[in-house]
């Protein structure tokens, strides 16, 4: 029997392997824009990071949209599987914001020049990110209405429920978000200065407004229902922050006497 060539490529596409015919190689490493064609050499870092955050946000989305469906389907612990490769994916994305650091204030200011009005608000991956953030929302709402789900009865004794473990998925994803949020608008801050406008046109700023934005409010609220009824809800904040601070109000009763009540 004779030897298999292993040097020969068996599958079809572009590529002399079979690994740059899988991968696309060739096609990949087309896609920024060539050393004759660039105004200034730190094209390539801009470029690579914002290419590989669009892959990584369009696995998370795909993963999430996946994990709305099992949320649909009653499978809660698959859901939550797929919603740790989620968020893992927001992580990497946020992580290759680290590469930016070595972008120099100047050098940035002669890349703009290149950019068009391109924005990150057009970003297809934080576009998909955004909508699949509403759609978990409104399918772990599904969940609990059809199921007459108490929240806080879950936490304070369901740890090891499915229900727990998904809630506590969809919290991943929503800080994962934030997180990102974070440090893009520091990155961003740190490359043009907090009063700068953007290649859109929206001041820098109007970024952080982003960060306390919240896709499960319900679950981040039920923090302070649980604070509130614990051992220490009664607890006042001392004289120098008492008016900074306002009274304590249990989210889900509406009203603080409320706290202990569930």
């Amino acid at each position: 029997m004779a030897a298999k060539d292993y040097s020969v490529a068996v599958l079809d596409g572009e590529g002399s392997n079979d690994y740059a015919r899988y991968m696309r190689t060739d096609t990949l490493l087309a896609l920024q824009r060539r050393p004759e064609d660039m105004i200034h050499r730190d094209e390539m870092l801009f470029q690579i990071v914002h290419q590989t955050s669009e892959l990584w946000l369009k696995h998370a989305a795909y993963e999430a949209e996946e994990a709305c469906r099992l949320i649909d389907a009653g499978s809660l612990d698959a859901a939550t599987r797929l919603l740790g490769r989620a968020s893992l994916g927001v992580l990497n994305c946020t992580e290759g914001l680290e590469m930016m650091r070595h972008l120099a204030p100047w050098d940035f200011q002669i890349i703009r020049t290149v950019l068009g009005h391109g924005s990150g608000f057009e970003s297809p991956g934080w576009k998909a990110a955004r909508q699949v953030g509403q759609d978990l929302e409104k399918a772990f709402r599904r969940l609990i209405e059809a199921r007459g789900t108490d929240l806080g009865e879950v936490y304070r004794t369901g740890q090891d429920t499915a229900e727990y473990r998904l809630a506590e998925a969809l919290i991943d994803w929503d800080e994962r978000i934030s997180l990102w949020r974070v440090q893009h608008y520091k990155m961003t801050t740190r490359i043009l200065g907090d009063s700068a406008v953007g290649t859109k046109g929206a001041p820098v700023d109007f970024l952080a407004r982003l960060i306390s934005h919240k896709f499960f409010p319900q679950l981040w609220e039920l923090r302070t229902e649980l604070t509130l009824s614990g051992p220490l809800g009664d607890a006042e904040p001392a004289p120098e922050y008492a008016e900074q601070v306002p009274a304590p109000v249990c989210p889900m009763s509406g009203d603080r006497s409320g706290a202990s009540a569930s």
